[in-house]
């Protein structure tokens, strides 16, 4: 075991805004933290709702066109069935003392791992700084993030 080359790097892209999409990428970047392992979180497109002010308190469960739900899109178009998934799935991460997405936001950026969004999605979106959380460290270019992601693993959620 000695022998082998443990990871010292992992640069994790959170690019769905739901929050089966967000909860991955979250849970790796802070157990990457726990172990000492330098942890990177790229948002892009619907990822940025993690750390958008105004939408990261209101991450839903998507149910419409998600297999892994078992239940036909025709009921999770239902009035109230995302609220009622969320609701069920916030609950069970409740009982694992696992902390809602700006709780965990500030947990990973206090360990050490910094929180970066996608210029290209930011402009698209007509985002500005002022609209993320405090923990964003920057907002940067696809190259910009690679060049940051050199010499370690690069996970897509």
């Amino acid at each position: 075991m000695a022998d082998e080359e443990k990871i010292k790097k992992v640069s994790i892209i959170i690019s769905k805004g739901s929050l089966e999409g967000v909860y991955p990428g979250l849970i790796m970047a802070n157990g990457a933290r726990m172990i000492g392992i330098e942890a990177n979180l790229f948002f892009t497109f619907f990822g940025l709702n993690a750390i958008t002010k105004s939408k990261m308190d209101s991450i839903k469960v998507a149910t419409v066109g998600n297999p892994a739900m078992g239940i036909p899109s025709l009921i999770g178009i239902l009035p109230g069935m995302s609220a009622m998934a969320t609701s069920m799935m916030k609950k069970q991460m409740e009982e694992l003392d696992i902390p809602p997405i700006p709780e965990f936001i500030e947990m990973i950026s206090d360990a050490g791992g910094k929180l970066y969004a996608c210029l290209a999605t930011v402009e698209m979106f007509k985002l500005k700084k002022e609209d993320f959380c405090d923990q964003l460290d920057s907002i940067l270019t696809v190259g910009d993030f690679y060049n940051l992601s050199a010499g370690g693993q690069i996970i897509f959620t």
